[in-house]
């Protein structure tokens, strides 16, 4: 994906939000409530996302209703854009060391 391609998807109503809001796993309802998104554009928006790897599908849980539902995470840290020379685009991903940490942390937190 090229600097500009990334720079259309993160300029895409609601993507930067959903990043924002994903630091941990939440599902779609869970960021359509959170973020007042319709939901089908939650979704399409989810799918836009993780198609370009800045968020992933963390986990399947069951809900209250015992129904799988998809949670998701985001991947990046950090974008940051420069326009020194041309467009471009750095992307600090989360680490797997931090994703178990977060993980750990919220179990944790949850007993």
């Amino acid at each position: 994906m090229t600097s500009e391609d990334l720079i259309e998807v993160l300029g895409n109503k609601y993507n930067t939000e959903i990043l924002s809001a994903t630091t941990d796993p939440k599902s779609a309802q869970d960021l359509s409530d959170e973020l007042d998104v319709p939901i089908a554009t939650c979704y399409r928006r989810i799918n836009e996302l993780t198609e370009t790897n800045l968020l992933e599908l963390h986990d399947r849980p069951l809900s209250d209703e015992h129904r799988r539902i998809k949670v998701y995470r985001r991947n990046v840290d950090e974008i940051e854009i420069s326009f020194d020379n041309g467009i471009a685009v750095d992307i600090s991903e989360r680490s797997v060391v931090k994703n178990k940490l977060d993980d750990v942390w919220r179990t944790m937190s949850s007993q």
